[in-house]
């Protein structure tokens, strides 16, 4: 019979301190959105994350939402909100008028990322008169202010090229621009993080990178996503949900269970911050969370 007390069991699986947070929003179209939105931060800003970003639509479709959903974020929680910029289909001006406009209403973190052009675009053009890559946007909002700065990282290389190389070099750029913290496109095959860590490592990289972590929430939207952005799906996964589409409840468990064996083989590296997609639902990352020893706090919701 075993006696180790279930406090100490937890911990040998996911190790004694509760890892760090942070999760991910999309600003919403409808009103109905919004309230779902809403509650989904109201459910997730007790566990305290180090602090939120909210995405912003191909060629600044969603400037004005992202902008209102950072900024209510900022007024009504206690949860410290990043805003997301890109290079996509605006000027330099328009870029740095926005990024004032966010200092002026007290956000200092910004996630500055290239961005992906419309759909129907073709491929990404820089705008003529806008940053043309994302290290050029890092360079200027860090003109404009002493913004803190993420950038993205991609551990399976970008996906326009594939190549892990020529993407430290490109992370190498955004760190000489002023980046401080990288965020990882999210991945399932926990080496290809690694590697790429210790890829960065040998390169004398020495910001944080933060592993990005999708929960599976519906795997063929899973699939559809990971074909747009370079994401390998692994055949055991493929496995896992298969004969699922009909059974949300078997799904939701087995996507927890997915998610909190990655977050221990991480644990075990050292990983001691996570970045989840919550796709502005709470349940999954609830759950995740709690099984990494996170816990709820007072007062984060004025």
């Amino acid at each position: 019979m075993d006696t180790t007390p279930h406090t100490s069991r937890m911990e040998a699986v996911f190790g004694k301190d509760a890892p760090r947070v942070s999760f991910e929003f999309f600003p919403p179209a409808t009103a109905e959105m919004e309230a779902r939105l809403w509650e989904t931060v109201t459910e997730l800003a007790p566990l305290a994350p180090e602090f939120v970003s909210v995405t912003y639509g191909a060629g600044g479709s969603t400037r004005e939402r992202t902008h209102h959903t950072v900024t209510r974020i900022a007024r009504e929680t206690a949860m410290r909100p990043a805003a997301h910029l890109t290079c996509v289909a605006a000027s330099r001006d328009e870029v740095d008028e926005t990024a004032r406009a966010y200092w002026e209403a007290g956000i200092r973190h910004i996630v500055a990322l290239r961005g992906d052009p419309p759909a129907e675009s073709g491929g990404y053009v820089p705008h003529p008169q806008g940053y043309a890559y994302a290290s050029d946007l890092v360079a200027g909002l860090k003109r404009i202010a002493d913004f803190e700065i993420s950038v993205a990282a991609f551990p399976e290389g970008h996906p326009e090229n594939g190549s892990v190389d020529l993407d430290l070099d490109n992370l190498q750029r955004k760190i000489d621009a002023g980046a401080s913290r990288a965020i990882t496109q999210y991945f399932f095959d926990t080496e290809l993080f690694l590697r790429y860590r210790d890829k960065a490592a040998a390169r004398g990289i020495e910001i944080p990178i933060t592993p990005g972590l999708l929960p599976v929430t519906n795997y063929a939207q899973v699939v559809r996503f990971s074909k747009m952005c370079g994401a390998t799906v692994p055949q055991w996964l493929t496995d896992l949900f298969a004969g699922l589409d009909g059974s949300p409840t078997t799904r939701q468990h087995v996507a927890a269970i997915v998610a909190a064996e990655q977050c221990r083989q991480l644990r075990k590296e050292g990983v001691d911050m996570f970045h989840f997609y919550t796709l502005n639902r709470a349940e999954l990352t609830l759950a995740i969370c709690h099984l990494l020893g996170i816990r709820v706090k007072e007062n984060v919701i004025d």
